[in-house]
């Protein structure tokens, strides 16, 4: 498998761990949205995120959306993912162009700017779960760190990364998400806390050959880690004719009698994955 996510746990089970290799996922949504590449670096951490978040779910059809809403110029973004690890997302503006931060990195908290991450979860219940907290930074890892800690009452500590190619093809991406457990003891908390302030960046670590496993290996390999398994992870949407066919289905009367008397065929792209479907004026009347 090229894209996969690890689980672990480490310091007897004290602390949980996920790490992800994402470049292919990354790359497919960068092709499919034609993503600029501060845009491809935020969908990208978001991607990874949700990949990781997915697998933390544990009915078969249970589904996680995250949502960023910020005053940047990106607007907002939209991460989907089930819980086998497999995600879907777009970009509000797909293709905001920023000069480097002041790190020399692409700007990904100027593009988002200030606002919200909101976190759905729908695990077949009457209602699904809402989480949302106010974006610290915009540049993602650091807000999913603080809406885990204040949302969920998880102390966490997310770390994400994409780098690009020259010819803004993706050429690393991944990440990695450790929780506490509430029993977790202090001498513990305060030797990971020093420990992560240590750690090289995500694709650092990636460009130096480590793997999902060694990343976890790097952060955690003195806390007696213990491998659990591993999950592939992709771009994938269930999105086809039939689906969006039945969406138009159930525009209301008006809005379909106004598309059939224009007598021309209608192009529905899918927002998740930019898909194009197309319906010709018969195929409208039988909706």
């Amino acid at each position: 498998m090229s894209d996969y996510i690890v689980r672990a746990t480490a310091a007897k089970g004290q602390i949980r761990a996920f790490a992800v290799t994402s470049k292919e996922t990354v790359e497919a949504a960068r092709r499919a949205h034609d993503l600029s590449p501060v845009m491809t670096a935020a969908l990208g951490r978001l991607l990874s995120a949700g990949a990781m978040m997915g697998v933390m779910m544990k009915g078969d059809k249970d589904l996680l959306t995250i949502q960023i809403k910020g005053d940047g110029p990106a607007k907002g973004l939209t991460v989907t993912a089930d819980s086998r690890g497999f995600v879907k997302g777009y970009a509000v503006n797909a293709q905001v162009m920023l000069p480097a931060n002041e790190n020399g990195k692409l700007d990904v908290g100027g593009a988002v700017g200030s606002g919200f991450i909101s976190v759905i979860k729908d695990l077949g219940l009457k209602e699904p779960y809402v989480g949302q907290t106010v974006l610290q930074t915009g540049e993602i890892a650091e807000d999913l760190t603080y809406y885990f800690a204040t949302s969920e009452q998880t102390p966490s500590a997310v770390g994400l990364g994409v780098l690009m190619n020259k010819d803004n093809t993706v050429r690393q991406a991944g990440g990695f998400i450790l929780q506490l457990m509430p029993d977790t003891g202090e001498e513990i908390i305060d030797k990971l806390e020093e420990k992560i302030t240590r750690i090289p960046s995500v694709t650092d670590m990636q460009e130096s050959g480590m793997t999902p496993e060694k990343m976890l290996e790097e952060i955690l390999g003195e806390f007696e880690l213990e491998i659990l398994d591993t999950a592939e992870t992709g771009f994938r949407c269930e999105c086809s004719k039939e689906r969006v066919r039945r969406a138009i289905s159930t525009l209301n009367i008006k809005d379909l009698d106004d598309m059939i008397e224009e007598n021309e065929p209608i192009e529905v792209k899918c927002q998740f994955c930019n898909s194009a479907y197309h319906f010709s004026v018969d195929e409208l009347k039988s909706s």
